[in-house]
């Protein structure tokens, strides 16, 4: 499920429990709407607006710190394959196919992580991603180097590629929705019924049900915002490309 459509399921759970409770005022018989059963209901539906706030920042936590982990990871790989490839510019023009080839792969994955098409959804299982990395590691490996010279520059080339594709996997590792869906549901359930007791003690007039919309959007509106980060590639609220855009851009010069 897509966050806009969940953010529209919330949207119209969270309406629609202000809307019952506003007909329940009129159904309820007037005894249990008395000035003391008022106050109860504020102070439990204020325990429930706690509770629910607090999820909610953690939710919205959560779903930062995976972005950001995401947005590291990118600058951090981007960083690494320009290191990567002034070392082997450092060599000698003997690494110069493997130069050609590391900017190839590097373009390849610009275009399949950050469409042009902003329609399309990145793609990271792509078939011929492990094993160009693994021919450029075995490339490296089959340099023979003259000096310590060269030779410290292999090994160092070694380990910043190693380096890339660890970034890589922990990058593979965290895609997955870092929100519970059990704790959204929760929060939803609890946002219903905060907005029901609302409209349990709220007049019925068209001014109330234009706030209620209004309040209901937003609280959809927060929950679309919180999905969106939860992930990062696709959606709106995507990882820049610009360091891996930079990097490619100093690869072909």
């Amino acid at each position: 499920m897509t966050p806009t459509e969940t953010a529209l399921i919330v949207f119209a759970c969270v309406l629609t429990g202000a809307l019952l409770g506003m007909y329940l005022r009129v159904v309820i018989p007037e005894q249990h709407l008395s000035t003391e059963t008022e106050n109860v209901i504020k102070l439990g539906m204020g325990l429930v607006a706690t509770m629910a706030a607090l999820v909610l920042g953690l939710l919205t936590a959560t779903a930062k710190n995976s972005y950001e982990t995401q947005d590291t990871a990118v600058k951090h790989t981007a960083a690494k394959v320009l290191l990567l490839d002034h070392m082997l510019a450092s060599y000698g023009p003997e690494t110069n196919d493997m130069r050609h080839f590391l900017r190839r792969t590097l373009a390849l994955r610009l275009a399949a992580i950050w469409p042009e098409d902003r329609s399309e959804h990145a793609k990271f299982d792509s078939p011929e991603a492990v094993p160009a990395a693994q021919a450029l590691e075995a490339r490296i490996l089959q340099l023979s180097p003259k000096n310590d010279s060269q030779r410290w520059l292999q090994s160092e080339a070694l380990r910043v590629g190693r380096d890339i594709m660890e970034t890589r996997w922990l990058v593979l590792g965290g895609l997955s929705s870092s929100v519970p869906r059990l704790f959204l549901m929760v929060v939803v359930f609890w946002l219903t019924i905060i907005f029901a007791s609302f409209g349990l003690l709220a007049p019925r007039n068209a001014t109330v049900v234009a706030v209620f919309f209004f309040a209901s959007l937003s609280v959809a509106g927060s929950i679309f915002l919180i999905l969106e980060m939860d992930q990062p590639f696709d959606g709106l609220i995507k990882v820049s490309s610009a360091p891996v855009r930079y990097a490619l851009g100093e690869l072909s010069r």
